[in-house]
């Protein structure tokens, strides 16, 4: 408990001193921290404003980030059912069976040293705006001490992502401005989903499903598939209806 108060204090100081641009380094100290205090080999932080705006803020290692990148590509596992139920997601023995609600994201997960997830709500006051995934590469599951810690760090999560806002709450909004600022990984992604908003008026939950149904169908990054989308390497007519 005393480390998680450290921790805490240490984010509090930062955002303090560096303000609005020190989000992404806090949230990176916050997941280093979750290693060092639980039994999970991993962590990364992911912004969810809706379907058509998710963001990888930190990724701990290389593990964790390509876990992240797959749930986004695919639009399925644990951080999506943490952030829809508002409770952790635990799975102590991945190879005991493949989840119902994500058994595509299961398969692909089972190809990296992963052997438990265990992923987490941030709320910041009363609004869900991210989850804190992690894993380890052996089964088990949290002790209740490990538990608890496990959501305390979660809320230092939150705390940290305040440092993301750049003024009031507009990061929250759900338009996508606060990407461009903040250094996110998949812009392209919301804007080739903006494109085939536009082109075929779809709900971007629809859009994104398209582009989504594509990279999976072809064995392709989702990233990648954006990035040819949006410039033009990629047509939309011939692809996406």
């Amino acid at each position: 408990m005393a480390e998680v108060e450290v921790l805490r204090a240490g984010v509090l100081a930062a955002l303090r001193e560096h303000g609005s641009g020190s989000g992404v380094d806090v949230v990176g100290r916050v997941c280093r921290a979750c290693v060092r205090l639980l039994p999970v080999d991993g962590a990364a932080v992911s912004v969810t404003v809706d379907a058509g705006h998710r963001e990888v803020v930190y990724a701990s290692d290389a593990v964790s980030a390509a876990l992240a990148e797959l749930q986004f590509s695919l639009g399925e596992g644990p951080c999506f059912e943490a952030y829809a139920v508002g409770g952790p997601v635990l799975v102590p023995d991945l190879a005991a069976g493949l989840p119902p609600a994500w058994p595509t994201f299961a398969a692909e997960a089972g190809t990296h040293p992963v052997a438990a997830l265990f992923t987490f709500p941030v709320q910041i006051g009363a609004v869900r705006v991210a989850t804190l995934d992690t894993y380890r590469t052996t089964p088990g599951s949290l002790l209740p001490g490990e538990l608890s810690t496990a959501l305390q760090v979660a809320d230092v999560a939150a705390l940290a992502l305040s440092g993301l806002q750049a003024g009031g709450d507009r990061w929250l909004d759900g338009d996508g401005r606060w990407m461009a600022g903040a250094g996110m990984r998949h812009r392209e992604v919301h804007q080739a989903t903006g494109m085939l908003i536009a082109y075929f008026d779809l709900p971007a939950s629809a859009a994104l499903a398209r582009l989504r149904s594509y990279a999976f169908g072809h064995g392709r990054p989702l990233l990648d598939v954006t990035a040819d989308v949006v410039t033009g390497r990629l047509g939309l007519d011939g692809e996406f209806r």
